[in-house]
């Protein structure tokens, strides 16, 4: 489990600090701000954030722009577009890159957390279907299914703002009516949604024993005749699923 993490990329240091503090109110793990292009790509490489704040003009041969090309190409992660005054030709340089969200100078607290949430939910439409991709309906879209899905992790909406749940983390998942348990080795989180929607979005180490649980083959510590054990869980079988089950972890363990 864990906070969305943001790196913010901002050629003056007043104005990103001010953006981190700004952040940190609103619960999220900031990475120190990186003020170029190539640190930016530095801090990218090593620290793996979620979702990136770049600056349009930034000083320097690269600018915001240029890194978000990087970031669409190799880091595929969400980024939104700092701006104030730029000139048109950067305005049109900057939408061929089909930025998920813009944030224009000045902005305060709200513009931002919207700005977050928009550029997540952006980015997850704009993705579904590619590889290592894939996004479940947010409620800007139909007010249901409070969660995104991106890359290897699932957002989670709780309390006004997203958390973040990587799929390792999850034990199992149980049906409750409209809406779905996630189970992890220390948490729960109650998401909006069908159990059978959310198995197809996810990795294929993911596995429906039963029409109300779904569970993380990875985490498995034993396998009875009508039931699993999953650390101090113990999760029935559907009928017929046991070879399924077997043939499918005899899959993994062989790819």
């Amino acid at each position: 489990m864990g906070k969305i993490k943001i790196l913010v990329v901002e050629d003056e240091l007043i104005i990103a600090d001010n953006i981190c503090d700004i952040l940190e109110e609103l619960g999220y793990e900031v990475l120190e701000p990186a003020v170029s292009y190539t640190e930016a790509l530095e801090t990218l490489e090593r620290e793996k954030p979620d979702l990136a704040l770049l600056d349009i003009q930034l000083a320097g041969r690269r600018d915001g722009i240029d890194l978000a090309w990087k970031i669409r190409d190799e880091y595929k992660i969400p980024f939104i577009f700092l701006t104030s005054n730029a000139d048109p030709a950067t305005v049109e340089r900057a939408k061929k890159v089909s930025p998920p969200a813009y944030l224009l100078k000045p902005f305060d607290k709200n513009d931002l957390f919207t700005s977050i949430e928009i550029a997540l939910y952006n980015y997850s439409q704009n993705n579904v279907g590619k590889p290592g991709e894939k996004r479940i309906e947010s409620d800007l879209e139909k007010d249901q299914d409070d969660n995104i899905i991106l890359n290897d992790a699932l957002f989670v909406k709780h309390k006004q703002q997203f958390e973040k749940v990587k799929f390792e983390e999850i034990l199992f998942l149980k049906s409750e009516h409209v809406y779905v348990n996630l189970i992890t080795k220390n948490k729960e989180f109650l998401v909006r949604g069908s159990l059978s929607k959310l198995i197809e979005r996810l990795p294929n180490y993911f596995f429906k024993l039963h029409r109300s649980y779904a569970v993380n083959l990875n985490e498995i510590d034993s396998i009875g005749y009508i039931n699993l054990k999953i650390g101090k869980h113990e999760l029935p079988f559907g009928k017929g699923y046991r070879a399924e089950l077997l043939n499918k972890i005899d899959i993994l363990n062989n790819t």
